[in-house]
């Protein structure tokens, strides 16, 4: 038996990228999944009869309000809320437009806020509920153009301490993971928009430690472990999960 057993978990944003990675995971530690998301998961995700899917715009909070009902009914209880869906925009603070940050925030941190809200009853009544909400290094760094993607994160890790302190009473957690670089379609996309891109994969992975980039998968063995049990003392952090990147500091070439 998986240490995820018997539990059920609704995942954002689980049918792709880091989101995928965490399903995955959480499917093999024999965890029973909601995803949550915009648009269908490829269909061999649902093979086994362990996964459902729920169509949910986080940026709604009519359609946020759906989900855990949703969830109960379909799996009959929640012991799990990953808070994983999010965007980005690649724009500077002054050409970022009061719709694009709020549309930033309401995704990436309105979206988790509204969700737990939303799940502490069924979260309560199952006695052991954790949360995990999936950050980035750059809730405690910058990268160029990123204003609003940057607040939102750092924001996202004081929500989580604020989700501990409150809810740890009735047996909720609440963790954050931080990842660095993650190989996913979208840091794909990314790559192939940048110029000079010769050697640059290999450049990326000298800013590592570890010697490499990181996988979902990565992400969600760290996410089993914070679901499970087996981590039942810790709550309120935020977890780096970056390969060492954050770590090493810059010297001049």
């Amino acid at each position: 038996m998986g240490v995820l057993s018997g539990k059920v978990a609704i995942i954002t944003g689980g049918g792709r990228g880091i989101g995928r990675g965490i399903t995955d995971c959480f499917l093999k530690a024999g965890a029973k999944v909601m995803i949550a998301q915009r648009t269908e998961p490829k269909s061999s995700i649902f093979a086994g009869g362990s996964v459902a899917y729920h169509e949910t715009d986080m940026a709604s909070s009519k359609s946020v309000a759906e989900l855990v009902p949703a969830t109960v009914s379909r799996f009959g209880r929640l012991d799990i809320l990953v808070n994983n869906a999010g965007i980005v925009f690649e724009l500077s603070v002054e050409d970022t437009s009061e719709d694009d940050w709020d549309r930033v925030v309401a995704v990436n941190l309105k979206g988790p806020f509204l969700l737990t809200k939303s799940a502490v009853g069924s979260l309560r009544a199952s006695g052991h509920g954790s949360i995990i909400n999936i950050g980035s290094i750059e809730g405690m760094g910058a990268n160029p153009l990123h204003a609003a993607y940057c607040a939102s994160k750092a924001g996202l890790n004081g929500l989580t301490r604020a989700i501990a302190v409150d809810l740890g009473k009735d047996g909720i957690r609440c963790n954050a993971l931080a990842p660095g670089w993650i190989e996913t379609e979208m840091s794909a996309e990314f790559i192939k928009s940048l110029p000079n891109q010769e050697g640059l994969v290999d450049r990326l992975m000298a800013l590592h430690p570890a010697g490499r980039l990181g996988t979902p998968v990565d992400i969600g063995n760290f996410a089993v472990w914070l679901a499970s049990d087996l981590s039942s003392f810790v709550t309120g952090q935020v977890y780096v999960v970056d390969g060492g990147r954050t770590t090493r500091l810059p010297l001049p070439g």
